[in-house]
């Protein structure tokens, strides 16, 4: 795939190399020339201005920004990420570990917004970049799963398949409407890990004990409506259940 890259930070850095090192051609674009050019040495890749990577992403863009500069940052390249695929991993996080964006559309809906003619996906905004640079990111024998929302289904297929090259899971998180609850829950996993110093991980329960069957999916044997499901109809699972 041809992947444009626009930022030179840490998030550029890890995905950026794995992407190159699966054979893909990453062109890496920085306002500093310097900087995008000793990056793109180093990840075995090409550098040039953001609007170059915006050109060179014929397959798929990358924002790797800070979400302060992001939505100024997709306005300056709409027309060059036209009819792209747009994949966002920001995360509005302010201190205090709470949202930018509270009360308002997710970061992803408004870097589409910013460029109306891109298909954006978000993607790859839960875990420290740290994460991305393990070769693959396995853990205790389990793949990383990575939930992505978006509305375009050709470039969820596109997204779904860099996930697979970083040898993680793509899991299905729904229209980019829910990205919102992508970056809710990546503010409330670093408030968990870096505030409290908690394993966030421990917070879920297993598959199996998570309440009842999964809904049914276009092609697979229809299972039984879920219980979790029908305990959150019923107003047995959120406020009501935490008050007792």
């Amino acid at each position: 795939m041809r992947i444009g890259i626009a930022g030179t930070g840490n998030m550029a850095r890890a995905l950026g190399a794995q992407w190159s090192r699966a054979g893909h051609d990453v062109l890496v674009g920085g306002r500093d020339a310097g900087r995008a050019a000793a990056l793109a040495e180093e990840i075995g890749a090409r550098a040039g201005t953001p609007r170059e990577a915006a050109r060179h992403g014929g397959d798929a863009v990358l924002l790797a920004v800070p979400y302060g500069a992001a939505v100024g940052v997709v306005s300056a390249l709409a027309d060059a990420v036209r009819g792209r695929t747009l994949i966002d991993c920001t995360n509005p996080v302010a201190p205090g570990f709470v949202l930018e964006t509270r009360g308002g559309p997710s970061a992803a809906e408004r870097i589409a917004a910013a460029a109306p003619g891109a298909s954006v996906v978000k993607a790859f905004n839960l875990c420290h970049e740290s994460v991305w640079r393990l070769t693959p990111p396995v853990f205790d024998g389990r793949p990383l799963a990575v939930p992505l929302c978006g509305d375009d289904a050709p470039a969820l297929d596109t997204v779904r398949l860099l996930v697979r090259d970083l040898g993680c899971v793509p899991v299905d998180g729904g229209g980019l409407d829910r990205a919102a609850l992508l970056e809710a829950t990546a503010a409330l996993l670093i408030g968990l890990w870096v505030g409290e110093g908690v394993d966030a991980q421990a917070i879920a329960p297993p598959l199996e004990y998570a309440g009842g069957a999964a809904p049914p999916r276009p092609g697979r044997e229809t299972r039984p409506r879920s219980k979790w499901i029908a305990a959150c109809e019923a107003g047995r699972i959120g406020t009501r259940h935490a008050d007792g």
